[in-house]
């Protein structure tokens, strides 16, 4: 098994659990963290686990992009891309994966942590458990997981969660169908080690073929999608907006869209 720095990989009893570990930054996700969860995910796929569960150190499960390493890096726009394609990469690797994964939410999954929270087959979530793809706030396109989250939640709501940037509860997200069920704090990953002992009774052959046949449904679409997402992210990068997004986070102010000043 690798040795990650971002990552807590633990097996026991047939299920592998993989803990995002930055609980300093919330567990925020960086170029190295989300290049270590895709490579234990790729472990993960071919050990011999049955169940995979994902969780968070801390009181956050994941607070989306590390914003403060972000505005500390010169970016190029190959620089954008590969990051773009990156976390494309984790989060296609996440839907694809071939064994059932439980998410255990405990506490805030913003951005690209509600992506990882959601994508999961199963979601587990704390009363206190918050979401939101606040992207828009910072000047920023949710791109690559608009795909995912319209198979989800249909385009009505994913226009509604991805333009307003609000945030969610618990109990909004199970109505929405985001959160499998709510369960309290202290039975969090309790209940996560029973579901994925329940599942580790079914034929692992008849898991992986239905997670095969849903993945080859939605992946000729996926393709296109996410090459568009990726572009968009990309440009997206680039604009004077998203650096406004980011400066005006750091400086702890409500941000001046140079797209929304009148030019004269």
């Amino acid at each position: 098994m690798t040795h990650f720095t971002h990552i807590l990989a633990e097996s026991s009893n047939g299920v592998r659990a993989l803990t995002l570990n930055r609980p300093d930054k919330r567990n925020a996700l960086n170029p190295a963290l989300i290049e270590e969860l895709t490579l234990a995910l790729h472990e993960a796929a071919t050990c011999d686990c049955g169940v995979v569960i994902l969780a968070g150190v801390g009181p956050a499960f994941c607070s989306g992009l590390d914003i403060e390493e972000l505005a500390a890096t010169t970016s190029t726009p190959e620089d954008n891309r590969r990051a773009a394609e990156q976390m494309a990469h984790v989060l296609r690797a996440l839907y694809d994966f071939p064994k059932p994964v439980i998410a255990a939410v405990n506490g805030p999954a913003i951005a690209g942590g509600m992506a990882l929270a959601t994508i999961a087959d199963f979601t587990l979530a704390t009363p206190e458990s918050k979401f939101g793809f606040t992207e828009v706030r910072f000047g920023f396109v949710p791109a690559i997981v608009a795909s995912f989250l319209l198979r989800q939640i249909g385009e009505k709501r994913t226009r509604d969660l991805l333009l307003t940037g609000r945030m969610l509860k618990a109990q909004e997200a199970l109505q929405l169908g985001l959160v499998t069920e709510i369960v309290t704090a202290d039975e969090l990953l309790k209940t996560a080690r029973a579901l994925a002992q329940s599942l580790l009774l079914n034929s692992p052959l008849a898991m992986q073929s239905v997670k095969r046949l849903l993945a080859r449904h939605a992946a000729r679409r996926l393709d296109e999608e996410i090459a568009d997402a990726i572009d968009a992210n990309a440009q997206q990068c680039a604009s004077e907006d998203f650096q406004e997004g980011i400066r005006a986070f750091l400086q702890r102010r409500r941000a001046d869209w140079p797209s929304q000043r009148i030019r004269t």
